[in-house]
């Protein structure tokens, strides 16, 4: 298998420089990317970088990338868009539909992609993605850039079960209110070992568990056919409340706005352990099991991670928070880029889609960042080093670094395949059994000019508000006069404007 792993990307890699054979020069493309590994030096394609060399040989495009933290890309977004002196060429917007993307884009900040995106003879790997997800990130009928594909099903619970198993719990829990003891035992274990492992990313965590608890993602609409918003229903308050709860029996780290995204994996893998269980993608999951395999010595046969999915509520109803609407944000091309070189942009792009490119976005160069055991397999390092996995992941993150967040996968998954592990394929099968249970925005594809101009610090202000209140530093009078806050100042127009939309859809 290892042959024919060689041969495909070979054969990919051919096909890649005959595309840009045509090429009359090699170009720079200045991008800006989130980063997910900013205490990790990164070395540059000066500097010898492999996967930016390989990148360079296959497409004549040399990369220089502006790193942003991923924990300020937002804000520093906002920023640069505000300055056209210090406009990237290529860049992630992480809202596909926020503020400041459909402002932007409507202020001509973007190229018009819609065209490319449709033009399969030349860009046969963008024209590939799914037209229901480019119809979710387009913007008055076009679009503005090119989805980063993510599985729709991601989201749920991964929790240690030799610690739950503790407290009763050798199984896992069948509804939402055994979840619940189930957490608040694990709390009581240890007063140095939390149980919700939390950074200062909130939105997957509260979002997870108010929607399992019965609640509407972002908005709802009730009986009378009326739009509001998610936070005041009454299931969304009462797993609301349960993160508080939690949090004052001391089982979430009280200094969690503190821990920054790219550290989220730190309190599952210190030693001592720090926390026992993560709201959060399931694919977190299986790699947490297969570093405890790698580090802990943990029996493959036997493993110690559990997913969580699709819980019924007291209700006996099944929902499950949407991590992604088939998309995780978009690359867009900027105005910056002149007409004249946007067409090679976009073939860059449309490579970056190929066996190839995503190959070396996603996982690296052979021998350098990962390696194809003898069982076919992708890994991180080589055969019969697994004890010195750790080393060479931190070297990969010198070399790769968040490389990935470049890539899009429109047309799928096509990096070499990674050993099936048992996790790897339980969250495999529930990508397909429970996009049953995933439940939308029903005001997602609804514009709101009041929304588009002041939603993003509407909803910033609510989830500082509801952040204070797991703290215990508000209470319920105080988080409510933070959602009077939100109606007062826009929030009563945006479901207006909505609301009228919905009326005449109807």
């Amino acid at each position: 298998m290892k042959k024919i792993v060689s041969l495909f990307l070979c054969m990919a890699l051919l096909l890649s420089v005959m595309s840009f054979a045509a090429a009359e020069e090699d170009m720079t493309l200045n991008v800006m990317l989130p980063d997910f590994y900013s205490d990790s030096d990164f070395v540059s394609l000066e500097d010898g970088n492999p996967v930016l060399q390989k990148i360079y040989e296959a497409t004549g495009v040399k990369l220089n990338i502006r790193w942003v933290p991923d924990s300020g890309y937002g804000e520093n977004t906002t920023t640069t868009l505000a300055d056209p002196s210090n406009m990237p060429e290529v860049m992630v917007m992480q809202g596909v539909r926020d503020a400041i993307m459909i402002s932007s884009a409507r202020a001509g900040a973007f190229w018009d992609l819609t065209d490319f995106v449709a033009d399969a003879e030349n860009y046969p790997n963008l024209a590939a993605g799914e037209k229901s997800v480019y119809d979710n990130i387009a913007i008055d009928g076009r679009l503005y850039g090119i989805y980063r594909g993510r599985a729709y099903a991601r989201a749920g619970i991964y929790y240690r079960n030799d610690y739950a198993a503790q407290v009763g719990y050798e199984n896992e829990p069948t509804n939402v209110e055994e979840f619940k003891d189930m957490c608040l035992k694990m709390a009581a274990i240890d007063p140095n070992l939390y149980v919700f492992n939390m950074c200062k990313y909130v939105a997957g965590t509260i979002g997870i568990m108010t929607v399992m608890n019965g609640a509407p993602f972002q908005y709802g609409i009730n009986a009378e056919g009326k739009i509001y918003p998610a936070f005041e229903d009454e299931a969304f308050q009462e797993g609301l409340d349960f993160i508080r709860e939690l949090y004052a029996a001391g089982g979430i780290d009280p200094n969690f706005m503190t821990i920054e995204s790219g550290n989220w994996n730190d309190a599952e893998r210190s030693d001592p352990l720090k926390a026992l269980m993560r709201l959060d993608c399931l694919d977190n999951g299986y790699r947490y099991e297969e570093w405890l395999e790698e580090n802990k010595g943990v029996d493959p046969t036997k493993p110690v991670v559990s997913l969580l999915t699709a819980l019924p509520d007291k209700n006996g109803k099944i929902q499950i928070w949407p991590q992604n609407i088939g998309a995780s944000g978009e690359i867009v091309v900027t105005k910056a880029v002149p007409e004249d070189k946007l067409p090679k942009v976009m073939k860059f792009l449309d490579w970056c889609n190929s066996a190839e490119g995503q190959t070396l976005l996603n996982c690296g160069v052979e021998n350098e960042t990962y390696w194809i055991h003898s069982d076919g397999f992708r890994y991180t390092y080589p055969e019969g080093e697994a004890e010195n996995s750790a080393t060479y992941a931190n070297k990969t993150n010198t070399i790769q670094h968040s490389l990935n967040q470049l890539g899009m996968n429109v047309n799928g998954d096509l990096t070499p395949p990674t050993a099936a592990t048992p996790l790897r394929a339980e969250y495999s099968q529930n990508l397909v059994d429970n996009a049953q249970y995933v439940i939308g925005n029903p005001c997602y594809t609804y514009d709101s000019e009041t929304n588009n101009l002041m939603g993003a610090s509407l909803n910033q202000e609510v989830e500082d508000a509801q952040v204070q209140y797991i703290a215990g530093k508000i209470d319920l009078a105080g988080l409510q006069a933070a959602y009077a806050n939100w109606h007062a100042q826009g929030g009563d127009d945006i479901l207006a404007e909505y609301q009228a939309i919905y009326d005449a859809a109807k």
